[in-house]
C-alpha cells in the first residue's frame, strides 16, 4: 500500500510534525483542525462559533484536496475545552453534517494548541 500526504494551502500548515491528512486507501486520516485561517495560521477568533466554523472549513478543504468530501466521512472526533459549549457546537456542526451522520466522539479537554477552544479530526473515504 502506498500513503500519500496531503498538504493544501486552503488548509492551515501543520503546527508541528505531522501532516494536514494522509490518504491509505481506501481511507484518509485528517489530522486535528483548530480554528485556524489558512492564510495567517492564527485563531479566527476567540469564541466557539468562529473557531468551529473554521475547523470543519478547514476539515472540508483537506478532505477536497485528497479526493473526498464531507459526505465521505465515517467518523469524527471532537475536543471540546468547555463541555458546556456542546449544544452551540452541534447547532453548527449539524451545519456541515444535515443528512449525512458520521460516528462521532465529543471529548472534552483541559487545553488545546494555541489556546483553541475546539478541535476536529475525521476518517473519510476516499473516491
Amino acid at each position: 500500500m502506498t500513503l500519500k500526504t496531503v498538504q493544501t494551502d486552503k488548509a492551515p500548515a501543520a503546527i508541528g510534525p505531522y501532516s494536514q491528512a494522509i490518504v491509505a486507501p481506501p481511507f484518509v486520516f485528517v489530522s486535528g483542525q483548530l480554528g485556524m485561517d489558512p492564510a495567517t495560521g492564527d485563531l479566527v477568533g476567540e469564541d466557539l462559533e468562529s473557531q468551529a466554523r473554521q475547523a470543519l472549513e478547514n476539515v472540508k478543504q483537506i478532505l477536497i484536496a485528497a479526493g473526498s468530501s464531507l459526505e465521505q466521512v465515517t467518523a469524527v472526533e471532537v475536543f471540546l475545552t468547555d463541555m458546556g459549549k456542546f449544544l452551540d457546537f452541534n447547532a453548527i456542526y449539524a451545519e456541515y453534517f444535515s443528512d449525512h451522520r458520521p460516528a462521532r466522539a465529543a471529548i472534552e479537554v483541559s487545553a488545546l494548541p494555541k489556546g483553541g477552544c475546539v478541535e476536529i479530526k475525521c476518517t473519510a473515504l476516499v473516491g
